[in-house]
């Protein structure tokens, strides 16, 4: 048996739909092979226990609550931190190699990364306890731009959750072969890049 609902609005159209498992979501669940959840899960549980998203830009949010996601932490672990704000740091070897630090914990060689944008990625890590794969590139890319960098802290934040704050300690020791993996692949593409940049130039 069906039922069916109709809504005036699609505000009111699009309440009904979250939380729930629609022809648009339906392949974006569960991996065929294995079974494990995908980000279509995640959404649908972020959609159950979130209060619900607005419009506003992604990368807007993120930016707009870096500076309370990083206060959270302060206040939570005991740490100074200084909010990097337009920061760019880049390999002295290679000013072509760089990131952009959320903020520097003083008196550590250490900082943070700061995410507050995706509420699914939020819920995934928190069920998965760990950080989503996605993030993994940037994560390394700190430590492969400072070769003083012992620790990184990698800081989400999303107070549309019970669980607004958690944060991963994350330690140099640990990604060293992928750092210097990394760093490698980085420099061979740079240098693509600049044959490839002689070569339109001088054509």
């Amino acid at each position: 048996m069906m039922k069916i609902i109709t809504r005036e609005t699609k505000e009111e159209w699009l309440e009904d739909r979250r939380g729930r498992i629609t022809g648009t979501s339906a392949d974006k669940i569960l991996s065929k092979r294995d079974k494990k959840p995908l980000k279509g899960f995640y959404q649908l549980l972020a959609d159950r226990v979130a209060i619900p998203g607005t419009d506003e830009n992604k990368m807007d949010r993120g930016l707009r609550l870096e500076d309370e996601a990083i206060e959270r932490f302060c206040k939570e672990t005991g740490k100074k931190v200084t909010h990097c704000e337009n920061t760019l740091c880049y390999r002295e070897d290679d000013p072509n190699i760089a990131y952009s630090p959320d903020g520097i914990v003083e008196s550590e060689q250490a900082d943070v990364e700061v995410k507050c944008k995706d509420t699914a990625l939020h819920i995934e890590a928190i069920i998965e306890e760990k950080i989503p794969s996605e993030y993994e590139a940037q994560i390394i890319q700190g430590f492969v731009v400072n070769d003083e960098m012992k620790t990184r802290y990698f800081i989400l934040y999303d107070p549309r959750c019970p669980r607004d704050l958690l944060y991963f300690t994350l330690h140099r020791v640990d990604y060293t072969e992928k750092i210097a993996t990394a760093l490698t692949e980085q420099r061979e593409i740079l240098q693509q890049l600049s044959e490839l940049e002689d070569k339109i130039l001088n054509f």
